[in-house]
């Protein structure tokens, strides 16, 4: 953690930033939390334990300074509230997501299955892509038993 903690020092000060105790104390939340796509309620929540002083203002602003670096992807899954996922270096895109319609989980995909969309559409749109996101609605394999699926149609 602390290897990852350094490089987003380093992207900061990249960028004119600094990692101050607050933003530092909210990395490490997402850092320790790295599989979870955390709200930023979640974030602030965690924070808290951390660092007390904190305000959910900050934890806001920090995390659209680190969507805006690129540091973080902000996400949302239909529900209306903006999750968070720190950004994979050694990935070209984002990573996707099945969401279950049943228990809500979020599981990941980091397989890229678009590759040959994307050249179609850089072929035949002559369209430039510099990012994607997909995600699957359905039922989980944790799910699909326990359920009838034709309710869910």
């Amino acid at each position: 953690m602390d290897e990852k903690l350094e490089k987003i020092k380093q992207q900061l000060h990249s960028q004119n930033y600094k990692l101050t105790p607050q933003r530092e104390a909210t990395v490490r939340v997402l850092l320790e939390h790295e599989e979870d796509h955390l709200s930023a309620e979640d974030v602030y929540l965690l924070v808290k334990d951390k660092a007390p002083e904190i305000g959910l203002a900050t934890v806001y602003r920090t995390l659209e300074l680190l969507s805006e670096l690129k540091i973080i992807h902000k996400m949302n899954f239909g529900d209306g509230v903006a999750r968070y996922d720190l950004r994979d270096d050694n990935s070209e895109y984002h990573h996707h997501h099945l969401i279950c319609n049943n228990c809500g989980t979020v599981d990941e995909i980091f397989e890229d299955l678009l590759v040959s969309a994307e050249e179609k559409v850089k072929n035949v749109y002559n369209f430039y892509i510099t990012d994607h996101r997909l995600v699957f609605y359905g039922i989980c394999s944790r799910c699909i038993d326990k359920v009838n699926v034709d309710d869910f149609k």
